[in-house]
């Protein structure tokens, strides 16, 4: 790795005390000129003790306010010129991160960690993934290998820029990932596998089920409304028209349902116009 980069490395954590535990001694043997801040969401265990043993920046929320604000707080606080984001967790490999500093400067704006197959915790997690990297890449008309990994290396100046769009909770990586594609900016993808974390998991399948689904809504809504809204609108617009001539031949009549299926899509395609608008004037205030 060039001496002469400038990194700081973000990790959010809230009671990873045994992922510190574990991964900062690496961190800081192999990357001893890095910024190293630990942002503690909140914890209640020893985290800020391992923090401070290892001679890291830590940053402490009151309260634990979400992975995304803790991002944001580490983001705010830093003062390299690349930030690389990791879990605490021990998910994420510091031997990975030179890796993505190559790919960075090949004239990147942000590099993704993207996670094999087997390194998916669990069938439902890895058909959710697959749904998600898919749904994204056919917005974009780009391969989207991992739509929500956390381990990312992206140009500081850049990454800021959008601080004002990233939610405080989970989803902050498809946020920044669908931002940087709207704004012109170069993201590569390189592939990492992920060993089992350290301690338990904060993210519950049934109780984050929804949320994640409303990630591939939020997905069309950042980069293209439109491109969402479209396609809803023609099924409506269809399926109201093909009622029309199935009424028509059978009772002859135009019949309410197929005024109101027509009605909904000429709705659905507004709403995607107007989306569309608010959309580019959230990336002009980013600019």
């Amino acid at each position: 790795m060039n001496s002469a980069l400038r990194i700081s490395i973000i990790l959010p954590a809230k009671n990873e005390a045994r992922g510190l535990a574990e991964i900062l001694p690496r961190l800081r043997k192999a990357y001893q000129a890095a910024e190293i801040i630990v942002v503690n969401d909140g914890s209640t265990d020893n985290t800020i003790e391992v923090c401070v043993s290892h001679h890291v920046k830590v940053i402490t929320h009151p309260y634990s306010m979400g992975n995304g604000a803790a991002i944001k707080s580490g983001a705010r606080a830093a003062q390299a010129d690349i930030l690389v984001f990791m879990d605490a967790d021990g998910q994420h490999q510091p031997e990975d991160i030179p890796h993505l500093l190559e790919k960075l400067n090949e004239g990147y704006d942000m590099v993704v960690g993207a996670r094999d197959t087997q390194s998916q915790a669990g069938i439902g997690r890895r058909l959710a993934n697959i749904v998600y990297n898919r749904f994204a890449s056919w917005m974009v008309g780009q391969s989207i290998q991992d739509l929500t990994s956390g381990f990312r290396a992206v140009r500081a100046d850049k990454f800021r820029k959008f601080l004002y769009l990233l939610p405080n909770g989970f989803s902050y990586p498809t946020t920044i990932t669908m931002a940087f594609f709207r704004a012109g900016y170069g993201v590569a993808y390189i592939p990492i596998f992920a060993p089992k974390r350290i301690g338990t998991s904060h993210l519950r399948m049934f109780h984050d089920g929804f949320r994640f689904l409303l990630i591939i809504f939020k997905i069309g809504t950042l980069y293209s409304p439109l491109k969402l809204f479209l396609p809803i609108s023609l099924a409506f617009f269809l399926t109201g028209v093909g009622y029309y001539f199935y009424t028509f031949i059978s009772i002859h009549r135009f019949t309410n349902m197929s005024a109101l299926l027509i009605i909904t899509s000429i709705i659905v395609f507004l709403i995607g116009l107007v989306s569309e608008q608010i959309s580019s004037l959230n990336y002009k205030d980013g600019e």
